[in-house]
């Protein structure tokens, strides 16, 4: 257990020094179980951490927290950076450390020596999946342009729904009055291992915070699973979509976040889960406590391995074409009971094309995401789900990679969904009223 004395001041100081760079980039899914497998924070205290919205917020509780866990916090917490991968932060305190400690003999501290392929402070794109054979050497200029030039998640809000618009909409929608609104489950992989080499999914926790803060926003009771292998998936999943709540409730999301390949995504272990199976979990025959309700699906994995390298456009005036739709009538024969297709009212949304990687952001989290939470939040309020996802798609279209001698310089990527909704699905935040 923790002793009765405080941190060393250099300590302190350090973590202080360098506070702002950790608020930002700290990754705490893994490095908070370590802290508490080294007694440095308690249960409760994860807890509380885990507690706050945002990955910042997050940051900074814990940073709050470290100065007051004694004098081994710091090298456990040194240690437990190392151990998660995120040894550019090790560094930083460890050099800031150093010229603190120029005048004093020096302490014994977790790493003595140090080395750094590349700057991972800076925010470059790469691929949810990279064979080993292409994986590239990203150098410290690799940077990405954003959307809002911002350096992070921004603080969310979700603009409320109006009384009005609420009162001539929702007889046309699907019924969305449940409190909450549904279940939502939010399953993110980061830290891989297994045979497949998969990359420590570097800017992965940024993606599950601002989609578990966005779903709460929207009125949903959010469940988190991180790093689960693909049975483990399976059999959660499973266990998610057989839960009694489902019955009272109007709606349901899932979001799964990964490596992946066209029609699966990994598990940490490095087998896949096939995205048919989930399906299956929640269709009308396996599901009925979901029959003619919602299901809303976001798949953040790539599809394949190719990078879109995009093309020029050419002078001329785009042409959009609206979907013909076909009524077919199967006449009016006696009805004994109301039967359902297997497969019906679900929406899917993926972050890249079949055969295509999908990008992330090291900082700031995955292109996908990242636009998804961008107009969710601004246009859930009058907006139904199937138009705010081409409005996603409108934004992924305009993105472009920024990385100068890697192959994801210029990189581009787009977005899709696909639908078996009957009706339109608006998310009515704040309607009707408690």
């Amino acid at each position: 257990m923790l002793g009765v004395c405080g941190m060393h001041p250099d300590h302190q100081e350090a973590l202080k020094k360098n506070r702002v760079v950790l608020a930002k980039q700290l990754l705490l899914s893994e490095l908070l179980e370590h802290l508490l497998e080294k007694d440095i924070i308690t249960l409760e205290m994860r807890e509380h951490i885990q507690a706050k919205v945002g990955s910042f917020s997050q940051n900074v509780e814990l940073l709050n927290l470290l100065p007051k866990r004694g004098p081994q916090a710091f090298d456990a917490f040194c240690v437990a950076l190392r151990e998660t991968k995120q040894d550019h932060l090790e560094e930083l305190l460890l050099e800031t450390l150093s010229g603190l400690q120029h005048a004093h003999p020096p302490v014994w501290s977790p790493r003595h020596v140090l080395s750094c392929d590349y700057n991972l402070s800076l925010p470059f794109p790469v691929r949810e999946s990279c064979p080993p054979h292409k994986q590239p050497r990203l150098s410290a200029d690799v940077g990405e342009r954003s959307l809002d030039n911002g350096d992070g998640p921004p603080c969310l809000q979700v603009k409320p729904c109006t009384p009005e618009f609420y009162q001539t909409h929702y007889q046309l929608a699907y019924r969305l009055q449940s409190r909450p609104r549904g279940l939502a489950l939010v399953l993110s992989n980061v830290h891989f291992t297994g045979k497949k080499d998969l990359e420590f999914r570097s800017g992965g926790d940024v993606d599950h915070s601002t989609l578990v803060a966005l779903f709460k926003l929207l009125g949903y009771q959010v469940h988190v699973l991180l790093d689960q292998t693909a049975q483990e998936m399976q059999e959660k999943l499973q266990d998610f979509a057989q839960l009694p709540t489902h019955r009272v409730t109007d709606s349901c999301i899932v979001a799964l976040l990964s490596h992946g390949v066209e029609g699966g995504v990994y598990g940490v272990d490095g087998k896949l889960l096939q995205l048919q199976e989930v399906f299956q979990l929640f269709d009308n025959a396996n599901c009925p406590s979901l029959q003619n309700k919602p299901k809303m699906f976001f798949i953040q994995a790539c599809r394949g391995d190719e990078t879109d390298r995009g093309v020029d456009q050419q002078d001329g005036k785009n042409h959009a074409r609206s979907p013909e739709c076909e009524e077919s009538d199967a006449g009016k024969e006696e009805l004994l009971k109301m039967r359902l297709p297997t497969r019906s009212d679900m929406i899917c949304g993926y972050a890249c094309l079949r055969g295509t990687a999908a990008m992330r952001n090291t900082k700031r989290g995955s292109w996908y995401i990242e636009a998804l939470t961008q107009v969710f939040s601004e246009r859930a309020c009058d907006m139904h789900v199937a138009d705010m996802l081409v409005r996603v798609n409108a934004l992924i279209k305009e993105r472009e990679g920024y990385a100068p001698g890697t192959e994801f310089h210029r990189c581009k990527e787009m977005s899709e969904y696909c639908s078996t909704l009957c009706r339109r699905l608006y998310l009515f935040p704040g309607q009707p009223p408690a």
